[in-house]
């Protein structure tokens, strides 16, 4: 009885591996989907398998990925662990350092990469409707190793020729912003040179099924769709050539695609292709006439090989034509350590330093605001965007401002005011509420505060050392957008008053005063 009872399991067996024998050679070939390649590169060890020879036939971004060797496979687990970097997993433990005898990558393309990647990236995330906000991390983060990572890695070895033609490239962030189509288009009626100026739009909005913000009872209420500004913009009298001659570059993204301001910055900063200069800004400013041109003045007036010129801009009621050539910028001067349990005791900037008179050469200051700053546009190179910093909102600003300073660029605050910003906007859609619609409603916070100890550990909190970070996944390939090797993090502490052990601000007042800072001294007789 044992001996039939072993016979007839061993004879179930056989059937079920001739069963699924027969499934392998009746199905059709097919193209994989990307949970299928995603499934066969962490199954199989697919960086080792000739594309030819595979089972599948890979989308073309895949198949180049493998001929290059750039498929992490299963080293995902490594890199996630914290035990191997992106670059040791896909070129071994010597960093790839090779240059790409390729020209630069055309528009077109870096916009169609985009694109698939939003919308891959989204179809992976709808299946993390009800996840937890690790889980959500995790997937962006092993689809981002996998595509724009490499990707971006790429972008950087090919980066187009920086002119040397006074071109000016404005980078625009829009989350449906009702503001949007009249900020283009006062760009360009105030700019002097018009025919010198591209936009690089990063538009995020809402084409169907749309709500409102939430209002100051709580409730929202559908309304009608977001207003394309770049086709908008196109159709005008104003904007019809400047389109036509491929002045204005823009990426649609969906708001559910939607990764956060400091990501739709990222992905305008690709829309750059070679201007002079780089000015970025909101989705809500007014400008001053000749703005562009005032701009690379006080650039080329301020004593830095490498300026960068930014503050909080005046409120959009100030009155160019009354107050603009006589009143004096506003320095960006008070850090504080945040105190609400959401932001992570980041830094925020509050304080602000004045001045009588507008100067010819701008006075030094410690901080570049996200919403406005100008710069010549090798910054790009030596301090590019981090592709694996979504849906936080603050942190972005202290990070730049230790990044470019660490990297050589020394900050000035604009001697007078370019442009003016919405800071209100109430009741309006904001990139928070679409991550709460995505998911649900409570992984929003934990999920930004997540990626935030990304963040924290390039500045120094001790909380967020290597060996205290969880997921170890959130420091990948940390060391490829750091701070720079030209000067030291703790130089620029010291200078701007900050103690990240203690959580303390040390009184500096040399930006309140309008003196350079230490160190900076044999500038003091331009500010007399």
């Amino acid at each position: 009885q044992k001996f039939f009872g072993a016979m007839k399991s061993v004879l179930l067996l056989l059937l079920a591996i001739c069963l699924l024998f027969s499934l392998l050679l009746l199905s059709p070939s097919k193209k994989a989907n990307l949970s299928e390649v995603e499934t066969t590169i962490n199954q199989t060890k697919l960086a080792a398998i000739p594309v030819a020879q595979s089972k599948y036939t890979f989308p073309s971004r895949v198949q180049k990925l493998l001929k290059k060797n750039e498929v992490v496979g299963d080293r995902l687990a490594d890199i996630k662990a914290g035990k191997a970097t992106v670059e040791e997993a896909l070129h071994g433990e010597k960093q790839h350092t090779d240059e790409i005898d390729k020209p630069p990558m055309a528009i077109d393309e870096i916009i169609d990469f985009f694109n698939n990647y939003l919308h891959e990236l989204h179809q992976v995330q709808i299946q993390n409707k009800f996840a937890k906000f690790w889980d959500i991390w995790e997937a962006f983060h092993d689809y981002t190793v996998k595509t724009l990572y490499p990707w971006d890695r790429e972008y950087l070895q090919r980066m187009p020729v920086r002119r040397l033609d006074d071109s000016v490239f404005l980078s625009i962030a829009s989350y449906r912003d009702e503001n949007c189509f009249n900020t283009i288009t006062g760009a360009y009626a105030k700019a002097k040179n018009p025919e010198k100026l591209f936009i690089g739009l990063a538009q995020q909005n809402c084409v169907k099924k749309c709500r409102s913000g939430i209002f100051r009872n709580g409730t929202m209420v559908d309304v009608a769709p977001d207003q394309d500004c770049h086709k908008a913009f196109c159709e005008s009298d104003l904007g019809r050539e400047h389109c036509l001659a491929g002045r204005v570059r823009a990426l649609h993204m969906d708001e559910n695609e939607s990764l956060g301001p400091y990501a739709a910055r990222y992905f305008a900063s690709k829309l750059w292709y070679g201007e002079q200069w780089y000015m970025q800004i909101d989705a809500h400013m007014f400008f001053r006439q000749d703005w562009d041109a005032i701009s690379i003045e006080m650039l080329k007036n301020a004593p830095s090989k490498k300026p960068v010129l930014s503050h909080y801009p005046p409120y959009d009621s100030f009155d160019f034509v009354k107050q603009g050539p006589t009143t004096p910028g506003e320095r960006l001067c008070g850090p504080i350590f945040a105190d609400s349990e959401l932001e992570g005791q980041i830094i925020r900037l509050e304080g602000a330093g004045f001045d009588r008179k507008v100067l010819n050469t701008p006075r030094f200051a410690p901080f570049i605001a996200g919403g406005y700053f100008v710069s010549h546009s090798d910054f790009l190179r030596e301090v590019p965007f981090d592709p694996f910093l979504p849906w936080i909102f603050m942190g972005e600003e202290i990070l730049m401002s230790t990044r470019f300073w660490t990297s050589g660029y020394d900050i000035f605050s604009p001697s007078t005011n370019v442009v003016s910003h919405i800071y209100v906007r109430r009741e309006k859609p904001k990139f928070w509420e679409s991550v709460r619609r995505v998911y649900t409603f409570s992984v929003g916070d934990p999920l930004s505060l997540l990626v935030l100890n990304r963040v924290k550990y390039l500045l120094g909190y001790p909380e967020t050392a290597k060996d205290m970070v969880w997921p170890k996944s959130v420091l990948t390939a940390v060391e490829q957008y750091a701070m720079g090797n030209e000067r030291s993090l703790e130089d620029y502490l010291s200078i701007v008053g900050l103690d990240m052990k203690k959580k303390e601000v040390i009184p500096t007042n040399w930006c309140e005063t309008g003196q350079p800072p230490k160190g900076f001294e044999q500038y003091a007789h331009l500010y007399q």
